[in-house]
């Protein structure tokens, strides 16, 4: 261990926001990274504990204590060497993960845990800035070609994993651009697009074929991958969003929040679209859901220029603190405020919104009640919001079945995802693999990267009998 005595030298320091006014005027990153000196020092901060729990709560079995200590020594490049071989993309990671590896920090039964997450991110910047980060391109090929539906980070996990097995991979992508939510959904202000971009072009230098506006059960059969492939892997995603069946859902102004978010994002990047443009400015803005696409949500709606946000959630308001005697190291059910959140919205808690009304076909008035614990309405509790612009951020609940799976028949478990296990991540139908959210549900762009990883080695093993690549 490079300081033994780090963790009770050092205090926790983490990255900083720009002020509110001055990232309100772009749609650019606004945290400000971390001295070297700093990092390293925080680096220092890991205890290298002998039961490590920060490996039980990070899904892609980052080396976090190693990574660390040779951060700590200044050698940031065989740190870089380290975090690669675990996940594929730790600058996406590093920056929109929620950082579960934290929460079972040792340090943070005392509230001050390693800062894990800003440590990766910096690592995988300073390997892009200093040319570390060379395409791995296989010494043979294995003359066999997988087919890959989705380029979100499930799909372009194991799209890269396979093709530095030697493999010809394809992966069809329905929209314009590579990256799934991570493009379209997830707001430039905490992740900007060229990350992908250069993710994209080392991939293709692997070998990795991309074929965009290539909606499979739509443009492109199916059957015809299948026939046409050694192997396919299903990673679409979970997009049918969770509705809110409730009277007057068919105003003008009343959107799923993935109506709006993509629009921004292809704004920003110049990307033309179709639909009729959903934007905030000048609206009082009502979000319904409490999770982080309820807060990305609020970040756009900020930068847009919106009167006023109100966030509503159906849920009681969690405790500021978590009780770690009964939790740790475990996520904790707490109170988590966004950097969105400090943009200028306010949040409401235990609010069930019962219909919404309007004039002329759009909507102006949420009618609501307060509910109880168990989410029942509380008598006399109702009240009315006034709202140009309703955003439905409450999830989703399983994937897209028309199209694709209903072509595919595969068979799908009780949640309506595709059903599949974690071992070898193969579906009912012969030679489909699924991974990511199209086979756990709705979930995090860290297991996602997993269960692409995982996926590949599977579909390795399937296609050659043995496999290298790791789990």
């Amino acid at each position: 261990m490079g300081k033994v005595t780090g963790f009770l030298e050092f205090e926790r320091t983490d990255r900083k926001y720009a002020p509110v006014e001055e990232r309100l005027r772009h749609y650019r990153e606004f945290v400000l990274p971390l001295p070297e000196g700093e990092l390293k020092q925080q680096a220092a901060r890991c205890m290298n504990c002998g039961i490590p729990y920060c490996h039980t709560g990070c899904p892609v079995n980052n080396q976090i204590p190693d990574w660390n200590d040779l951060v700590y020594l200044d050698d940031w490049r065989t740190a870089a060497q380290n975090l690669h071989s675990t996940n594929n993309f730790p600058e996406f990671t590093g920056r929109v993960c929620p950082a579960p590896c934290e929460e079972a920090c040792t340090l943070n039964l005392e509230d001050n845990p390693v800062t894990i997450k800003t440590i990766e991110c910096a690592i995988a910047d300073k390997a892009f800035e200093n040319g570390w980060l060379k395409p791995d391109v296989p010494a043979k090929r294995t003359g066999r070609k997988v087919a890959v539906v989705g380029s979100g980070p499930a799909g372009l996990a194991a799209a890269q994993q396979l093709a530095r097995a030697g493999h010809e991979v394809h992966v069809f992508e329905k929209f314009a651009k590579a990256g799934g939510l991570l493009r379209y959904g997830i707001p430039d202000f905490k992740l900007e697009k060229h990350l992908i971009d250069r993710r994209v072009s080392q991939m293709e230098t692997e070998g990795v074929t991309f074929h965009y506006g290539a909606h499979v059960g739509v443009t492109v059969k199916a059957k015809e991958l299948v026939d046409g492939f050694d192997a396919v892997v299903l990673a679409g995603g979970s997009e049918k969003p969770r509705d809110l069946p409730i009277p007057g859902r068919e105003l003008d102004g009343v959107h799923f929040a993935m109506e709006f978010l993509p629009q921004q994002n292809r704004r920003v990047s110049e990307e033309s679209f179709d639909a009729t443009p959903i934007l905030a400015t000048g609206k009082k803005v009502v979000v319904i859901g409490g999770g982080d696409t309820g807060s990305d949500c609020i970040g756009t709606s900020a930068r847009q220029g919106a009167a006023s946000i109100v966030q509503l959630e159906i849920l009681p308001m969690p405790p500021e603190k978590a009780d770690k005697l009964m939790t740790w190291p475990n996520w904790p059910l707490k109170l988590r405020t966004s950097s969105s959140h400090h943009e200028g919205a306010t949040r409401e808690f235990s609010v069930l919104t019962e219909k919404f009304s309007g004039e002329n076909g759009r909507v102006k008035t949420l009618h609501c009640v307060r509910v109880d614990d168990k989410m029942k309405p509380v008598p006399g509790s109702q009240f009315e919001l006034e709202a140009d612009l309703v955003l439905l951020a409450m999830g989703f609940v399983h994937p897209v079945k028309e199209g694709m799976l209903a072509e595919l028949g595969v068979a799908l478990d009780p949640r309506g995802n595709v059903k599949a296990d974690t071992e070898g991540y193969r579906t009912s139908v012969d030679k489909v693999f699924t991974a990511g959210d199209m086979r756990r549900g709705q979930s995090l762009v860290v297991w996602a990267i997993r269960e692409g990883r995982q996926a590949a080695r599977a579909v390795d093993e399937f296609l050659m009998g043995v496999s290298a690549l790791p789990r």
